[in-house]
């Protein structure tokens, strides 16, 4: 008996006739995929497919990564520079020469005026490496603000902060390898399989080879917490109290590690002072997690032969987000659990070439990794790039969140925008567009024109796309790989490389730096700057040649190193980059100053990624088979929480915070509390007009998950228009 249709037409995709194949690096996240591009005998790319040699994804790619060849033709590219006087006026179809005259002089009048720090530039963390200490090189050599930053400082902060006041140097210390070694591993704030789909197979394929507990900590039952062993669901903003209490735990029972501390760490004594005061019976009424599941989880860790954690943004956007990331460090400092196979702390960056940003771009200091403060670091670059030490400042300036509230006082007067769109992936969006209007001169350089931070502009620089240019991505764990040129840039765009080489050449410092005119060469003198025995980040040992054939190599990786294989873990000798080669446990102190749902505002809003997009979706907004997936902003609530306020399903409603409010469609779901919503940030005028602007202390990252709302009926009419007008952009 048959059932069903009897006339079926399975779907079938049809061939495409490839001629050629080209290497490159996935350009979305930070899993590092290495992808291969179908040229077909017109030279344009037609289709895209994971490398089976390379030993990050192994041949998989996730839905973003298989439909990235349609970036090449999307709409909304940017072809050609464009001026105005006002931002209110039309734009002009201008040369290269005249857009790069124009925006030279106003950045000249402005520093003259007003100072060399009164403008600003922000950069991005998708730029290729190469790109990145080019674009440090113009600013921190030529044009000389120190109002210099990257839109890392959203997501990365403070993971670099964190690994800073512990280990004395940014970079994680683990790798993907370490998912087949360990025996417990814990991921805070991290909703994997929907954040980085590659890094959970080989997560998923490591747990089915050989059983281990996977714990998860998250306010809300994410698919990575539904895949759990165990799932925390923490009161939002109070890890570090969680991981306080757990240090309690293991000292009280002895479960840490007295061999390595004695040998490896400082400050013993005083963090073990510190977590007295987090007994899980107290902890248990801040944090939401019972002091028995506390106890059994902390016990859990102490006693896996190796163990490890990962997280993301649920940890680093907070106001407690530096010291989140310093106590999961003193957990496996403690427990043992650094530098060797399985044990460790690994961030999960979110861009793709955050890593490159961190280390190459000067945002936060000057190349690889060297600070402003360091008179020696100022010299030798001031050296090798054959200008005066005193044209560097002596310390850093601001980041990114302080930049935009020196617009509103004054300070900052001019803005170039390096493929960053602020408009939608700051916090408190109202007041970001207010600080637009107030700027005397923006230019906006990316790829796509119709970008929201465009409105504002007064230059427009058309760049080119990923794979219309060559150059190297650093991954998560620390592996840099290597994107091909494979097309042309379209129409008129030029990559960003380009862009800035000629920016220099309108500055007096520009004429003394060398400015190399092919990435390849750009990389070479990042070799050179990378060397030394003291120097953790050296990359000294590779070319172009050896990334591709080797589909990515991890730093450090020295000149003379035999094959192609870099170092996979840092610290492994127990060494730490700090005044006396050990690592800092750091005294870390809950300090309640989170926006708490009250009687007016009686939910927490919380915000995430889905799968089938990325960021502020300027790419994927415009792919059609990732768009039609999630065209419309939408709203987890709980169903018996909706109940009480008269919504159901699919009704359209306006979602109020103190500071602005959007309207969404609700998803009726129990993966969110009563007293919880879950609004996805990727969407332009949505979660970013809630959101507070609360600063980390020592990261200055915004809390983007500590936020409160209230839920109002709207108009079914007006909220179904709008969602059209969405849909059209």
């Amino acid at each position: 008996m048959l059932f069903g249709r009897t006339d079926r037409k399975p779907i079938v995709i049809p061939p495409k006739q490839v001629k050629e194949w080209k290497y490159s690096v996935c350009n979305y996240c930070s899993t590092g995929c290495s992808i291969e591009l179908g040229l077909d005998d017109k030279g344009a790319v037609i289709t895209s497919r994971g490398h089976a040699g390379a030993d990050v994804n192994r041949g998989k790619l996730c839905i973003k990564g298989l439909q990235e060849h349609e970036l090449f033709t999307s709409a909304g590219r940017g072809t050609e520079p464009m001026i105005r006087n006002r931002y209110q006026e039309e734009f002009q179809n201008v040369s290269w020469d005249a857009a790069l005259d124009y925006t030279a002089a106003n950045i000249k009048r402005i520093q003259q005026k007003y100072g060399r720090d009164s403008f600003a530039i922000v950069s991005t963390g998708q730029l290729l490496t190469e790109e990145f200490y080019t674009l440090g090189k113009l600013t921190r050599g030529c044009i000389g603000t120190n109002n210099y930053d990257g839109n890392t400082t959203l997501c990365m902060a403070s993971a670099v902060s964190g690994y800073k006041r512990s280990f004395g140097l940014d970079g994680p210390p683990g790798c993907y390898d370490d998912f087949e070694h360990t025996h417990c591993m814990m991921a805070f704030g991290s909703n994997l399989p929907e954040q980085h789909p590659v890094i959970y197979w080989r997560l998923k394929e490591a747990r089915e080879k050989r059983k281990f507990p996977l714990i998860v900590i998250d306010p809300r039952v994410t698919m990575f917490a539904q895949f759990a062993d165990i799932h925390l669901p923490i009161t939002p903003g109070t890890d570090v109290v969680l991981l306080n209490a757990m240090l309690y735990v293991i000292f009280r029972e002895n479960l840490q590690d007295k061999g390595y501390i004695a040998a490896h760490t400082n400050n013993y004594e005083e963090l073990y002072q510190n977590v007295q005061d987090y007994d899980p019976v107290k902890a248990q009424h801040i944090c939401g997690i019972d002091e028995d599941t506390i106890r059994q989880v902390a016990r859990l860790y102490a006693k896996a032969p190796a163990a490890m954690c990962i997280w993301t943004m649920g940890i680093n956007q907070s106001t407690h987000g530096s010291d989140g990331v310093c106590n999961i460090n003193n957990l496996n400092l403690c427990t043992g659990n650094i530098g060797k196979p399985g044990g460790t702390s690994l961030s999960i960056t979110g861009q793709c070439n955050a890593m490159g940003t961190r280390e190459w771009s000067s945002c936060s200091g000057l190349p690889g990794y060297r600070t402003l403060e360091n008179e020696q670091h100022r010299q030798e670059i001031a050296d090798f790039w054959g200008i005066d030490p005193e044209f560097f400042p002596k310390s850093r300036g601001l980041a990114q969140t302080d930049i935009f509230p020196a617009i509103e006082s004054g300070a900052i007067k001019g803005m170039w925008l390096v493929a960053t769109n602020p408009m939608t992936s700051m916090a408190n969006t109202g007041r970001i567009r207010k600080m637009m209007e107030k700027l005397d001169f923006l230019v906006v350089q990316d790829c796509y024109v119709d970008v929201e931070t465009n409105q504002f502009s007064h230059a427009y620089f058309p760049a080119a796309v990923w794979a219309e240019k060559e150059g190297c991505h650093t991954n998560t764990e620390r592996r840099v790989n290597l994107t091909r040129n494979a097309v042309k840039p379209l129409g008129n765009s030029k990559p960003d490389f380009w862009i800035f080489n000629e920016m220099a050449k309108r500055f007096p410092n520009g004429q003394k730096i060398r400015f190399p005119q092919k990435p390849e060469e750009v990389f070479e003198e990042m070799k050179v700057l990378s060397k030394g025995a003291d120097r953790t980040l050296d990359i000294s040992g590779m070319t172009y040649d050896k990334i591709e054939a080797a589909r990515g190599i991890q730093w450090p990786f020295r000149e003379g190193t035999e094959g192609l294989k870099g170092e996979p873990r840092l610290y492994g000798d127990g060494k730490f980059p700090t005044g006396n080669g050990r690592a800092n446990l750091i005294v870390v102190k809950f300090k309640d100053n989170n926006e708490k749902p009250d009687q007016e505002f009686p939910f927490w809003l919380n915000s995430g990624r889905l799968v089938e997009h990325f960021h502020t979706r300027t790419r994927t907004g415009k792919i059609a088979n990732g768009n039609k997936f999630s065209p419309t902003p939408f709203m987890e609530m709980n169903p018996d929480a909706a109940k009480k306020l008269g919504f159901v399903h699919q009704q359209y409603v306006r979602v109020v915070s103190k500071r602005g409010d959007a309207v969404v469609m609700v998803q009726l779901t129990q993966r969110v509390p009563p007293n919880m919503v879950f609004i996805p940030f990727h969407y332009h005028d949505c979660v970013n007009r809630l959101t507070l602007g609360l600063l980390d202390p020592y990261s200055r990252q915004p809390a983007f998950k500590q936020c409160c709302v209230k839920i109002e009926h709207v108009d079914q009419t007006e909220a179904a228009q709008l969602n059209l007008e969405r849909r059209k952009y």
